[in-house]
């Protein structure tokens, strides 16, 4: 079955590990006194995206800045869909000053940028499925953010809320498989969501891929799938083996160090929809 999954060439902007740290506590995964292996996280950093390549995808980057260990993570500072980029504004005061840094990218590389009014973090919790903008809130986008994201983008945007705060982020409990108008699907953990959000995913998504508690807490929702070959994190071993049996080619890459931020593959990947 995998044959018949056709895989997209995409787009990512990612930031190198250089300065990469757990120096203070914004979610439940980080814990200030436990020592980060940053050649590590190097090295595993530069597996993800020898394997983004060997794959066919392209790869640009922003130059990290001192002072922001969690610049690293390029998926939280925007989202863009048909070439707009809908920008961040981080709700931890620590991590504000990174979307200057990404903003200057984006308008280098001939993009406008559009600043929020109301605390957003990019494809952290805002997730393009072809279709529409889910939109993940509860601890960190508001709902007032998912009304902005709808007028700026002109798409339908459907609010999701987020219940454990474990995967406080939408990209910790969910990606999309598949972003084409054919084969549109994804994957998610369904107790990561409030029971109504439950019952709209469940209507939308009738052949979802679900995940289970082990596979979320060794963030395998956290992954990248170009429609057809799916970067995930190998300790997820029953999400990686139901989809294969779906015919989708699992590709491991371990960013196990990463994840000490509750952080992992599509964390530090943003991708570029021109």
């Amino acid at each position: 079955m995998s044959d018949s999954r056709v895989p997209r060439r995409r787009r990512f902007l990612v930031c190198e590990p250089r300065h990469f740290a757990v120096q203070y506590a914004i979610n439940p995964w980080m814990q200030p006194d436990v020592r980060v292996d940053v050649d590590l996280a190097r090295e595993q950093w530069q597996a993800l995206i020898g394997a983004y390549r060997a794959h066919g995808h392209t790869v640009d980057s922003v130059e990290p800045a001192p002072g922001l260990p969690d610049m690293v993570f390029a998926a939280n500072s925007a989202v863009v869909v048909d070439g707009r980029v809908f920008g961040s504004l981080f709700h931890a005061p620590e991590r504000r000053p990174e979307s200057l840094h990404y903003d200057t990218w984006f308008k280098a590389a001939g993009f406008d940028v559009h600043r929020p009014e109301a605390v957003c973090e990019g494809e952290g919790d805002l997730v393009w499925t072809g279709r529409y903008v889910l939109a993940g809130t509860g601890f960190r986008t508001t709902r007032e953010a998912h009304r902005e994201v709808q007028e700026f983008f002109g798409h339908p945007v459907i609010s999701l809320t987020l219940v454990d705060p474990r995967f406080y982020h939408l990209d910790t409990a969910l990606f999309v498989l598949d972003d084409s108008t054919e084969g549109n699907n994804i994957s998610y953990y369904p107790e990561a969501f409030s029971p109504g959000s439950r019952e709209v995913l469940a209507r939308l998504y009738p052949n979802a891929v679900l995940a289970t508690l082990d596979d979320a807490l060794a963030f395998g929702l956290n992954s990248v799938s170009d429609g057809r070959n799916v970067f995930i994190a190998p300790q997820a071993e029953s999400l990686t083996s139901a989809l294969a049996d779906r015919g989708y080619v699992p590709v491991p890459v371990d960013l196990s160090e990463f994840r000490k931020a509750g952080g992992g593959i599509k964390c530090c990947t943003q991708e570029i929809r021109s």
